[in-house]
């Protein structure tokens, strides 16, 4: 007997170990288009960021982490304004 994942309000209720075995690949699943796109991300839309290692003020990565998610992405915001404002050379 299958028993439904989610509750009336879409709640996805706690996997048991029959849940588990009943799954099948996403080959089986999905078509071939759709597992295509599964796990890969699309063209970049802006240039692409440069991977780097930076330390910073305890302080500092806590303000931008308390914004929430994309803290990051806003330090790099701040640092940006910085040069604006500043100059580049």
């Amino acid at each position: 007997m299958k028993t439904r994942l989610t509750d009336k309000e879409g709640e996805v209720r706690e996997l048991t170990d029959a849940d588990v075995k009943r799954m099948r690949p996403i080959s089986e699943v999905l078509p071939a288009k759709l597992q295509r796109t599964i796990g890969q991300r699309g063209k970049q839309q802006s240039p692409t960021k440069v991977k780097t290692s930076i330390r910073l003020s305890q302080d500092v990565v806590e303000h931008f982490k308390a914004e929430g998610e994309g803290w990051q992405r806003r330090i790099d915001q701040a640092l940006k304004q910085y040069i604006r404002e500043h100059g580049q050379g």
